[in-house]
């Protein structure tokens, strides 16, 4: 039987009016927005449903919507009955992961990333910096780049011929100025607040650590692939990985070429936008990628899967 991995997106994901029409279609989807709004302190329906775009860019803004987004939308997929084999998040969608896996509730998701949010946007003020994407250059080349440059880290590995690095603006601009000298397609700074997966956010790691470590996680209910060690890890494993993950770099491509060596040939994107289903095509043109953000998406889905 064909295993499915349900992947869930990271910062930058959100979309104007996410998760409205399903919440709206779903009752169990609008409970988590309501629930959420009570643990984080949030509007989240306000922020999700009809807030611009620019109030979404503040990141202790962004990461729980977005991440409540994502837990309606599944909440929305197993109303219809449909389960995970196993699940994975790119950077804060490990936090929706964790909680598709059962490891915690939506509730405490959510708070954590309140807490998160809150911390990474203080440690962006404290420690400016940024981020970019640096397009069809081979992994080893933009991590040899970063070693020889002082201030700048490989950030993200999202699909091969892209990697995101991160650390001091003028570093990071030399690294983009290097890479397209060395060949690269292109080079992308991102719109982020601060140099996020890199060490000059330690401070928002030391900040989550208490939250995150008073967390009860229980034994997952479907495998939850980290994508920070690229392996299966246990319940006694997430406190800490979900603290190192504000500063490792996100390995989502190693991650999703492990769960498909092990037997993953469809994943389903669950939440706002399709830009893991993007990666994820890069990565391994035969798997099957299906996002799922909206209600015209979750009614296709099972049409879909069911030739699965």
């Amino acid at each position: 039987m064909t295993k499915i991995a349900f992947c869930f997106p990271g910062q930058g994901s959100f979309e104007v009016g996410m998760g409205r029409d399903i919440a709206e279609a779903v009752p169990q989807a609008m409970a988590v927005f309501e629930r959420g709004s009570e643990v984080s302190g949030l509007d989240l329906r306000h922020l999700c449903f009809e807030a611009e775009a620019e109030e979404l860019l503040d990141t202790s803004v962004q990461q729980p919507a977005l991440v409540a987004t994502s837990l309606a939308v599944l909440a929305a997929i197993r109303a219809r009955g449909i389960e995970p084999d196993v699940v994975v998040g790119h950077s804060v969608g490990e936090f929706a992961a964790i909680a598709a896996a059962g490891a915690l509730t939506d509730e405490e998701s959510i708070a954590l990333v309140r807490e998160r949010g809150l911390a990474m946007a203080e440690a962006a003020r404290e420690h400016p910096g940024s981020m970019a994407a640096i397009l069809g250059l081979e992994d080893e080349i933009v991590e040899d780049l970063c070693r020889r440059i002082l201030g700048v880290w490989p950030a993200n590995y999202n699909c091969p011929g892209q990697i995101v690095v991160s650390g001091e603006s003028p570093a990071v601009d030399e690294c983009c100025a290097e890479a397209q000298l060395q060949g690269a397609r292109r080079t992308v700074k991102l719109r982020v607040s601060g140099a996020f997966h890199s060490p000059l956010v330690e401070r928002a790691a030391e900040r989550l650590r208490p939250a995150v470590e008073r967390a009860r996680f229980s034994d997952p209910i479907a495998p939850f692939m980290s994508t920070v060690t690229a392996k299966i890890e246990p319940a006694q494993r997430m406190a800490a990985l979900l603290v190192e993950q504000l500063t490792a770099p996100v390995k989502f491509t190693q991650a999703a070429r492990e769960l498909m060596r092990q037997g993953v040939k469809v994943f389903v994107e669950v939440g706002p936008g399709n830009v893991l289903t993007g990666l994820l095509k890069r990565i391994d043109r035969t798997v099957k990628a299906i996002p799922v953000g909206d209600l015209a998406s979750l009614e296709k889905l099972r049409e879909i899967l069911d030739p699965v």
